[in-house]
This record gives structure tokens, sequence and C-alpha cells, in this order.
């Protein structure tokens, strides 16, 4: 097929993707409740993307096609009975017999910092901020970190609407990894939390994903799953429909001490711990290490990676890592498809930058970094490669791809790639050059 055509096909295939509504359903033995996803109408007949729970923890997600005039609960609710595993117990964390920690009796979450970075989004930050107040976390703080406004729209909602509930902190230098570390720098919890203006937390969402830290003294970093708010439009269909940001239903711990057979790139496959949206550090692990490369991340040349570079530096440090899927949020993914072409070629950007990161602040990785180039390399041909309907992955660890991955999202991805290294060194130009013209 000649590119011109099997571009207009592509935009064909890309046009013709419609909407998909978005539920949560919890069973408890025989009973089912069903909700519609945060933000989104009651369900009704119709494609649906499901996450279901038990007992109210994620289990799984299934995507049905509830028939006209049948009823939307019971076609959803066998469905689930029939196709999502019991809840697993929670496997006890290494290290977690009878270590109370600082944090008090085992078990309970430890006193908690959420850092939530924002510019000039006032309107989604009061969403998540909103949602982070419900948490039912017994001990925590929210501070906005206001990154290179050039309104003061972010810090007169903080003031007017949160008051003392919210701290207000203003960060002139523009950057993720900027905003986090300024935010890093300002918390006062034993766990420092960080999520974006663009999530929905779920009212466990804190405990679940800070718990961890109080069963294991060695865990340094936990994650946890991220899913769609809405399926409306065809960029965020197709986004999930390969996978989006989840990373399925199975609670993990990453050991540098002993790793993990199935990870061969281990630990510099970090886009497989968790994603910067729903990540936790203990405080004094993340601080050791400097925080986050302030050359990285969104907001800056190398596009992204800080999250990535969080993960790889703390693992490097002796620190576990957990990711657990009962840690949810609910994530408002982009809407267009120039929004897909920017995230395709900034995940690509961000993963090379990060790497670069790594390397340059921790060379002492080279020569582990060198050992798994050969696998790395044919590890990157298979993440940017042309991914059809057929063979697996999709929405939340659900096992049918609904749409095909398109070959111009995988030239830029591998194009950010290349380009990845050259972003990070000219964000470090600039971080300089913005640190020397503030003094």
């Amino acid at each position: 097929m000649a590119r011109s055509a099997r571009a207009q096909e592509e935009i064909r295939r890309f046009l013709d993707i419609g909407a998909v509504q978005v539920a949560e359903l919890d069973l408890d033995g025989d009973e089912a409740v069903l909700r519609p996803g945060p933000g989104s109408p009651p369900v009704t007949h119709g494609e649906v993307f499901v996450l279901v729970r038990q007992g109210g923890r994620p289990v799984g997600t299934l995507l049905a096609r509830v028939p006209q005039r049948a009823d939307v609960k019971s076609v959803l609710a066998a469905r689930a009975r029939a196709e999502c595993a019991p809840a697993p117990t929670p496997a006890r964390a290494p290290g977690a017999a009878g270590a109370p920690g600082k944090a008090g009796e085992p078990g309970e979450p430890p006193c908690t910092s959420v850092v939530i970075a924002t510019r000039e989004r006032a309107g989604l930050l009061a969403r998540a901020l909103d949602s982070l107040l419900a948490q039912n976390h017994p001990r925590f703080e929210i501070v906005v970190v206001d990154n290179a406004p050039v309104t003061s729209e972010t810090r007169e909602l903080v003031e007017r609407k949160y008051a003392e509930r919210v701290r207000y902190v203003r960060e002139p230098v523009p950057g993720l990894a900027v905003a986090h570390n300024t935010g890093l720098a300002a918390v006062r919890g034993e766990v420092v939390a960080f999520t974006d203006d663009d999530v929905v937390a779920d009212p466990r969402w804190l405990t679940e994903l800070t718990a961890p830290f109080a069963a294991d003294p060695g865990l340094g970093c936990s994650t946890g799953l991220i899913l769609p708010a809405r399926l409306t439009t065809p960029a965020q269909v197709l986004l999930e429909s390969h996978g989006g940001f989840a990373k399925g239903f199975t609670p993990r711990t990453y050991d540098p001490a002993r790793p993990p057979g199935d990870e061969p790139l281990f630990p510099f496959t970090a886009g497989r711990f968790g994603s910067g949206a729903n990540m936790a550090f203990r405080t004094a692990a993340l601080r050791s290490v400097g925080g986050f490369d302030p050359a990285t991340g969104a907001g800056t040349a190398a596009r992204g990676g800080d999250d990535l570079y969080g993960f790889v530096r703390v693992l490097a440090q002796g620190h576990r890592l957990r990711y657990t899927p009962y840690a949810l949020v609910w994530h408002h993914h982009r809407e267009t498809w120039r929004d897909l072409e920017t995230q395709a070629y900034g995940y690509g950007a961000g993963l090379t930058a990060y790497l670069t990161a790594v390397l340059v602040n921790r060379p002492a990785l080279l020569p582990a970094f060198l050992a798994r180039l050969p696998r790395g390399l044919a590890h990157a041909r298979t993440l940017t490669a042309v991914r059809e309907t057929e063979g697996g992955g999709a929405p939340g660890d659900h096992d049918v791809r609904t749409h095909p991955w398109p070959r111009r999202l995988s030239r830029l991805q591998r194009r950010g790639m290349l380009y990845g290294p050259v972003g990070y060194l000219r964000a470090r130009r600039a971080l300089r050059a913005s640190v020397e013209g503030a003094r």
C-alpha cells in the first residue's frame, strides 16, 4: 500500500473509533453495585469499559457491549463474574513481619504529603483537589506547586476555595521535575505522594498507596493503578486500547537485591513500574538521591522521564519498589489526534532522556546499562512497533486490542527516542541559564 493511501486508511480507522462508556461494578457476593465513572452519565446500552471491584478493591477490567433493552447491571455483572478472578490476597512485602516503623502500628499508613504540580489549569486542579480532600487517609497534607505561572488564577483558587486545607507554593522555573523538587523541599510527611492535576483520586487511593511503607521499612517507592476517567474521543479510546497507563491487577514488589527473572532489563525498563500520576516515595529516600533530575519532565526540552528517573535512582540505592493496583486514580486522557502525536513523541524522548540523566548522575550504573543494551534495543523496537488488533495487551490489563496502533505514532515515538539525549542536554543548558538569570 502506498504511503499516502496507508496514511488515509489510518486516518479513516481513527475517525471511525466510537465513544465508550466508563463504569464501575462492585461485586459483593450475589449483590452488585453499578456506578458510572467519575464525571460520566448513567450507564446505558452500548459499549462499556468496566472497572470490576470486589469489596471495593479493583480486581480487573472488561469491555462489554450491552444490547438495547437489556438490564445493564445484570449483563455487566454476569460478564464480570465469568471473567474477573477473585481479588488476590495482598502479599506481605519483604521485611513486613512486625515492622511498625515510624508510622505507628503495623499497616497504619504513615503521615503523608501529597504534591500536585500545575500550570494555568485551575478548573482541572479544583476537580483533583476535591478528590484529594475526600481521601480516607488519617494524616496527610496537600501542597500545590504553581509552576512558572503567567496569571494568579491558581493562587487565587487555592486561597479562595481551599484556604488552610491546601498549601500553595510558587516555582518560577518551568519544568515538572523542578516543580516536584520544590514540593519535595516543602513537605513535612514521612512519605511524599505525587499526582497530576488531570486526575480524580479514588477515596482509598492515598491509604492504599502509602500503607506498604508501614509494612516494609526497606520500601523506597510505591506506584498504583491509573484508569481512564473518560473514553469519549477516538484519541482517548485508542490510547487505552493499547494499555493506557495501567500496569495490571497483580501486586508486585521489585527488589534490587533479588532482580526479577522475567525482567532482564531491570531496573532500566522503569516504565513497567508505574507512572508519575500515581507514585509515592519515602521522603528521606527521595531526598537522599537529590530528588528528580530538574532537566527531565514535561515543560523541559527533555519532554518527560522525570518519574522514571526517580524510580531507577531509588532502586539503585537499594530500596524496594511496590506496585499496588488497589491505589487507583482516574486519569483524563488527552482528547485529540494532535495530542496523541505529542504524547507519542514525548514518550520516546522521555524514555531516552531519563536513561541519559541516570547515567550522567550515576555513572556507576554504566556497566550494567551496557550489559543490557542489546536486549534494550530489541525492547525499544518492540515498544515502538506498529501494533495490530490481534495479540494481546489493552485497557487496564484487558486482553483484546480493539484498534490498531498507527504507523505515524510509532514513527514519532522512535524519533523521540533519538532526540531524547539531545533534549536532555538542551534542558540542562536551559536550566543553568534560568538559574543564573534568577540570581
